[in-house]
């Protein structure tokens, strides 16, 4: 790895790199809509702002990212072609960038990944090859192949270039909520290896001060929450399930970990109860549909994980991908929870 290449690797984006970004997404990424639903604000006592990034090209933010980073491939690195490691979101994003930019992706997945996602990969041009979860890390898996097919690895966070296209989500987020009058207090944004956490952390920071980000995860997979308590990076201990398959990273990322470390409010986890419960309402109140990984943050205000009483809160939907069984089966299960409730 050149040094430039490591330096563009472990530093965090500035707000110019994020602007820089959305000029180059225009008329790639989509600029998805900030909803609300004046009934929802009523029931809650407050004003909530909700981010469909599940309506996104590819359904899910990732394309940001990808797009701004393979856009970036030098003549030599176009012809060797991208990897990246995914469990669906990232991977989709990273094919579809790819032959957008005229280059190649191969991707590597686990075994347990989503049929659906794995043939979007493949729709998108990407080629699939996928690891054991339970015996090798996804970041292992990748290195391993990318030494082996001479690549450039597109990490899903771990890059200036990915974040600060991640980056144009908050950006856009704060002035949609600037033309709608409002004031935001927090945002709440869906973590897995943290770099969307941190770009929301760097843009709020640079250009409202006083909202507060807060990371928001799966109970069983809290790394950053237990991590930003510790005041260093924790693992998960391994074993574990979530229907949060989108999330399920093992550990922060270094260079996330230490921005969100810096300008974070806190972690925020939540059940897959109460995931369930945040799929139906998305689906109930918003008419749309979202992954359980992306619902983490609508479920922490929902559950009360957060107060919103007399605030104005935004939430992001990171993503819609997930198969129709996976879903009806959420829906079925918040719709006992709540009979169970009466």
């Amino acid at each position: 790895m050149s040094k430039n290449n490591e330096e563009q690797q472990l530093s965090a984006p500035t707000l110019a790199d994020i602007q820089e970004a959305a000029t180059a997404l225009s008329g790639i990424a989509t600029y998805t809509p900030l909803m609300e639903n004046t009934e929802v604000n009523v029931r809650l006592g407050g004003r909530l702002l909700i981010k469909a990034e599940n309506t996104q090209r590819t359904g899910a933010f990732k394309i940001r990212g990808a797009y701004n980073r393979i856009r970036q491939l030098d003549a030599d690195a176009k012809k060797r072609g991208v990897i990246a490691y995914s469990s669906g979101n990232h991977g989709q994003a990273v094919a579809l960038a790819a032959s957008l930019v005229g280059t190649s992706a191969m991707i590597v997945m686990p075994n347990d990944a989503s049929a659906l996602k794995m043939d979007r990969i493949r729709q998108f041009g990407g080629d699939v090859v996928t690891y054991d979860r339970a015996a090798e890390l996804g970041d292992d898996a990748a290195r391993r192949m990318r030494d082996a097919t001479h690549r450039v690895m597109v990490p899903p966070s771990e890059d200036r270039r990915v974040m600060a296209g991640a980056g144009t989500v908050p950006f856009e987020l704060y002035h949609q909520a600037v033309a709608s009058d409002a004031t935001l207090d927090a945002v709440l944004v869906p973590c897995g290896g943290g770099g969307l956490t941190a770009v929301s952390a760097i843009v709020m920071a640079a250009l409202s001060p006083t909202t507060q980000v807060y990371a928001t995860e799966p109970a069983l997979f809290d790394d950053t929450c237990r991590s930003l308590l510790a005041g260093k990076r924790l693992s998960n201990p391994t074993g574990r399930k979530t229907i949060c398959d989108a999330i399920m990273t093992p550990t922060p990322g270094k260079t996330t970990f230490s921005i969100n470390k810096a300008l974070l409010a806190g972690g925020l986890s939540v059940s897959d109860n109460a995931v369930c419960m945040a799929m139906k309402c998305a689906f109930d109140d918003y008419k749309s549909v979202v992954e359980p990984g992306a619902a983490v943050g609508l479920a922490a205000v929902l559950n009360g994980k957060i107060d919103i009483r007399g605030k104005t809160i935004a939430v992001i939907l990171t993503g819609g991908n997930v198969d129709t069984t996976k879903y009806c089966s959420a829906l079925h299960q918040a719709e006992n929870l709540i009979q169970n409730q009466e």
